[in-house]
């Protein structure tokens, strides 16, 4: 059968290491060059060549010429959504591996970019507060906001109208391979991920999908969001709900026009 065996190819694609590790250091939207992929897989750039050639011929990554250079990325928001889920099932159902978190994991833990919004500890934070402030209502398979969080979103500046433009899933619901929770996807995550990029209260790290939390991005969720980032010492850090953002909101009434519609593709 045709789609059988479009199935076994790309996973078998998918399950080499290191174009796994290629393809996870494109989760976070970015274009990058084939040095930097190998890098990131821990090759020689020849075998990197010949890993990203397969994954072109698979349709699983695009090349972006630029001049002299060559920039790729993943082909779609689905393939990026593929990376994501097998990364959240392998995190729940693969044999456990021990071995120490270095300080790379931890920083993955705590922040991180999914594609084009945010992930991990933070990405799970925000997700909670909105819909603890009845900001958002999330389902399983997509979400919406209501009227107050409307208010509340532009108000902090996201442009709600042109998240709304795009062909894409408006909100839903993105499960987190390290929380085992979801976070906030679709063209309102994305939105939302730009904004504090914007504001400055997040930076990345190089060569990787973590995220910096700077002192300007605590103080903001502290008063925006209700969210405290803890940094105890020898442990994690952590992201909580201050009492204030934990409180029960009041129901809000949905907005109809953002409900999203799941036949879309994301």
């Amino acid at each position: 059968m045709i789609a059988g065996a479009n199935l076994a190819e790309i996973a078998s694609l998918v399950g080499e290491p290191s174009r796994a590790n290629m393809l996870l250091a494109l989760l976070d939207g970015r274009a990058l060059t084939a040095t930097e992929l190998a890098f990131a897989a821990h090759v020689s750039p020849q075998t990197a060549s010949e890993h990203l050639a397969r994954l072109v011929d698979g349709r699983l990554l695009a090349v972006v010429k630029q001049g002299r250079f060559r920039y790729y990325r993943l082909d779609s928001l689905l393939v990026a959504r593929a990376i994501e889920s097998l990364s959240a099932f392998a995190s729940m159902e693969a044999p456990p591996r021990h071995r120490p978190r270095s300080a790379r994991d931890e920083a993955l833990l705590l922040a991180r970019t999914c594609y084009d919004h945010l992930a991990g500890r933070l990405g799970v934070a925000l997700a909670d507060a909105l819909a603890a402030r009845g900001h958002i209502v999330l389902g399983e398979d997509g979400g919406e906001v209501t009227e107050a969080g409307a208010a509340f979103l532009q108000d902090f500046g996201v442009d709600l109208s042109a998240a709304g433009r795009q062909r894409r899933i408006f909100c839903r619901p993105c499960l987190d391979w390290s929380e085992r929770r979801p976070h906030l996807a679709g063209a309102l995550g994305a939105a939302l991920a730009s904004r504090c990029f914007a504001l400055g209260w997040i930076a990345r790290h190089r060569d990787s999908r973590a995220l910096v939390i700077r002192p300007s991005g605590e103080d903001g969720l502290r008063r925006t969001f209700g969210l405290l980032v803890e940094r105890p010492s020898g442990e994690l850090p952590s992201i909580r709900a201050v009492p204030a953002a934990a409180e029960e909101a009041q129901p809000a009434r949905r907005l109809r026009t953002r409900s999203t519609a799941a036949r879309q593709p994301a």
